[in-house]
């Protein structure tokens, strides 16, 4: 089973970028699903995009398409996710998520391994 680190989170003004990376122990992270989840205060963790074990697909919520990016080098055992012109309302808690076997997932269940999570604050 892998263990997920997330790093690159911090403070950012409304139309910036952060770029959130995850690194992956373990010598089978190629047949992981990879994903991105986030939580605001007081709010349930929610699907941000995901993707496939061999990086040709992937999947984003609708609030988040044309503006994040997944991405993932599993000679690395890392994922990205690249976040442009962020908005305050993208303000959470970031975590990465790691599910077995899946070729992809996109609902919280189909993941078995989180992160710790990293902290995203866009200032308006």
């Amino acid at each position: 089973q892998v263990q997920l680190v997330e790093s690159g989170g911090g403070l950012v003004h409304t139309g910036g970028s952060l770029r959130l990376s995850c690194a992956a122990s373990g010598r089978t992270f190629s047949g992981y699903a990879m994903g991105w989840f986030r939580q605001a205060p007081g709010k349930e963790r929610e699907f941000v995009a995901g993707i496939s074990r061999s990086g040709g697909s992937t999947y984003y919520e609708d609030s988040v398409k044309g503006r994040f990016t997944i991405s993932r080098d599993n000679a690395k055992n890392m994922v990205y996710l690249q976040m442009n012109s962020l908005k305050p309302e993208d303000t959470a808690v970031y975590y990465c998520a790691a599910g077995l076997g899946r070729l992809v997932a996109t609902r919280e269940y189909e993941y078995d391994t989180w992160g710790q999570g990293t902290q995203v604050t866009v200032s308006s």
